[in-house]
């Protein structure tokens, strides 16, 4: 049988059969909130992608592993033959971790999270917008990373909305390691691939957040001609929390719009929510993220 191991995530405990270096260990008793397993899963391997498994999800990744995700308490794994395990734990703690937090009811945002003089803020954006290189700008001048990529939202009895801290890493393209003067030696790939230039840069544990923090202000990075900002409202705010909700396609198949929106309507209700425009040149970067400190420390007040 496989060593158990017990570790945290988005404020769970999780108790596990395969090894994850990147998460930090559980010191908590009692039983798990998610249990990872190793096994079979019967039936054809299909093609990539999620699909319906009865009451669970079954996510397939050809040539690496199957995932069933069950109840937002369980996740089954079907290793394939000989995968490295990095490519496993990519898409376990990516995909399968996201089809799972919307079974929970949770609001998981395609985001990062960064704690700024005591609270929270979210750069949320699709992939491509450059939400870790702006973290990676942020931690390299002592400020803490909450979640990188994967962003879950709760709310306290008050109402206020809090950011869980995430996994401790972050996720840097070699072209962006590059800009922000890093070297790619001693880093392991984020997918065991040649063709895969993304690599996982870890979190000293000591820097890593342990606990929740409040949300003061959320930003959906845009590409401008000038550096602009604007704060939206109403349907608009949800619609963009909406659109870049963490795996936001799933929740059709565990019936989640209705949770989902009215934890999305209660966000921007509570937090403000702004777009905010940037010109797209790594010359620029050090001014623009100074810009955007400052900005963010006059919204947070």
């Amino acid at each position: 049988m496989p060593a158990l191991r017990e570790y945290q995530l988005f404020g769970l405990k999780i108790r596990s059969e395969i090894n994850l270096p990147e998460l930090l260990p559980s010191h908590e008793t009692g039983h798990p909130d998610v249990f990872i397993r190793i096994g079979s899963i019967s039936g054809e391997v299909g093609g990539f992608g999620m699909e319906p498994d009865g009451d669970a999800l079954l996510f397939t990744v050809p040539d690496v592993a199957r995932y069933r995700i069950d109840r937002g308490s369980d996740i089954l794994v079907d290793l394939a033959a000989e995968v490295p395990e990095r490519n496993v734990r990519l898409y376990l703690l990516g995909s399968a971790f996201g089809a799972l937090l919307h079974q929970r009811g949770l609001l998981p945002l395609h985001a990062n999270a960064i704690e700024i003089d005591g609270n929270a803020v979210a750069f949320m954006g699709a992939s491509g917008a450059g939400k870790s290189t702006l973290a990676a700008w942020f931690h390299d001048r002592g400020y803490s990373v909450i979640a990188d990529d994967i962003c879950v939202i709760g709310f306290d009895e008050n109402g206020s909305a809090r950011v869980t801290p995430g996994l401790p890493r972050l996720r840097l393209w070699k072209e962006a390691l590059d800009v922000m003067g890093r070297s790619a030696t001693g880093l392991e790939r984020s997918y065991v691939s040649d063709k895969f230039d993304k690599f996982d840069v870890p979190i000293d544990v000591k820097d890593a957040q342990t606990s929740d923090t409040v949300l003061k202000a959320v930003y959906l990075l845009d590409r401008a001609d000038a550096f602009c900002v604007d704060r939206l409202s109403g349907l608009d705010a949800a619609d963009a929390v909406f659109a870049n909700t963490y795996r936001g396609a799933y929740l059709n198949q565990v019936d989640g719009h209705r949770a989902h929106w009215s934890a999305a309507t209660e966000l921007v209700r509570n937090v403000p929510v702004f777009r905010l425009g940037r010109v797209w040149s790594t010359d620029l970067l050090h001014e623009q993220c100074e810009r955007i400190l400052a900005l963010v420390r006059g919204s947070a007040e």
